[in-house]
């Protein structure tokens, strides 16, 4: 009596487990997972410890020299004078006066 009823609640167990992971079993199972853990790797951890490196080097790099300047953005070209914006560019004012 005791062994059937201990087998009762692996059984339970099992088929609660079963249904927990989508009710999928053998490869596509684990395939699911493979995936599932992939995507969550690149999206979220990845990111988090790449943001931790640079932030750990920015503070190393802070930390070596503190008067150093660091530029904190890119400077914006004026697209106008460098030609990165194709179209209407700035046209020389110099009109002959008769």
């Amino acid at each position: 009596m005791m062994g059937s009823s201990w087998g009762r609640r692996v059984g339970n167990v099992r088929s609660f487990m079963g249904n927990l992971m989508g009710g999928l079993r053998g490869s596509s199972n684990l395939a699911s997972w493979v995936v599932a853990g992939t995507l969550a790797y690149f999206l979220w951890v990845k990111p988090s410890r790449d943001l931790q490196k640079q932030q750990q080097e920015r503070v190393a790099l802070a930390g070596s020299d503190p008067y150093r300047y660091v530029e904190k953005r890119k400077p914006i070209p004026d697209p106008q004078e460098t030609g990165l914006i194709y179209g209407n560019k700035k046209k020389s004012d110099s009109k002959t006066e008769e």
